[in-house]
């Protein structure tokens, strides 16, 4: 059976998301190191901190990453475990001969 409007619609929303490089690249630096604050994240992508704040935006809006305040700093981390795995998934794919 098919799945509904609703399901297909906020699943294709969710590879849309992934479909950027550099959200690639962050997600993939995070599910390195567990949790980044987004000068780190600037400095491990060469990227600026505004190219990495823009991204985590719509990662967060997508509840792909989510937020920690210490301080001035904000931190992010991967927040959904299936994304986790669909990320590991689509790169062992991308790698595969």
């Amino acid at each position: 059976m098919p799945i509904d409007d609703q399901t297909a619609a906020r699943t294709a929303e969710l590879f849309a998301t992934l479909s950027d490089p550099n959200r690639v690249r962050i997600l993939s630096a995070l599910l390195e190191n567990e949790e980044l604050s987004v000068g780190t994240l600037a400095a491990c992508l060469g990227m600026s901190e505004s190219a990495i704040s823009h991204q985590l935006r719509g990662l967060r809006q997508m509840r792909i990453v989510r937020a920690r305040k210490d301080g001035r700093q904000v931190f992010y981390a991967v927040d959904d475990e299936h994304v986790a795995r669909l990320f590991q998934q689509g790169i062992d794919h991308a790698q595969h001969d």
